[in-house]
């Protein structure tokens, strides 16, 4: 069977060149960050699996729980997901659709891990050398994890770069024991 990305992704595409081509990304990332935040709860995801429900009920149904927060073209892709039985990827579409939007937008989240907690300075001028040398927008998020005994860990997009202490004892210890 296939992975759930995988299925998510045409999707994703076909909505991210609807956004691309109504000039409203920011607009459909907040529609699909909150059908998937819907679609997310217990109950909604309880009845929505429910199996005396046909996919134009289920569909009917959750845009009903929006009022008029939906566009139409919104309404429309919901009412696709559920006809294809594809309403539970819609985290997955959400995701890709904002690797899209990124790439787009030639900009790039981007994470810092530290042992210990950074000034703003040192996070901005991270940031900065990080925008001169991914060619694209950075936005950094900084957050502690003290098991990395010292030094960081950078993620942006694909990219990881790994200084931390425990990384470095980690390798270390992988080359003793080859």
């Amino acid at each position: 069977m296939a992975e759930p990305i995988t299925l998510a992704r045409p999707y994703a595409k076909a909505v991210f060149q609807v956004a691309v081509q109504s000039n409203d990304l920011a607009g459909w990332s907040q529609m699909l960050r909150q059908i998937a935040l819907v679609c997310k709860d217990a109950r909604v995801a309880t009845l929505l699996s429910a199996p005396l429900i046909t996919a134009e009920q289920q569909a009917q149904r959750l845009i009903d729980l929006f009022d008029d927060a939906l566009t139409p073209a919104a309404q429309n892709v919901v009412k696709v997901l559920a006809y294809h039985g594809r309403l539970t990827l819609v985290g997955e579409i959400v995701e890709l659709f904002e690797a899209l939007r990124a790439q787009q937008e030639m900009s790039v989240d981007a994470t810092v891990t530290t042992a210990f907690e950074v000034n703003s300075a040192t996070v901005d001028a991270l940031a900065a050398a990080l925008t001169k040398n991914l060619n694209r927008e950075v936005k950094l998020v900084a957050k502690v994890d003290p098991s990395l005994i010292g030094g960081a860990i950078v993620r942006a997009g694909d990219t990881v770069i790994d200084s931390s202490v425990r990384g470095k004892l980690k390798k270390l210890a992988e080359s003793i024991n080859s």
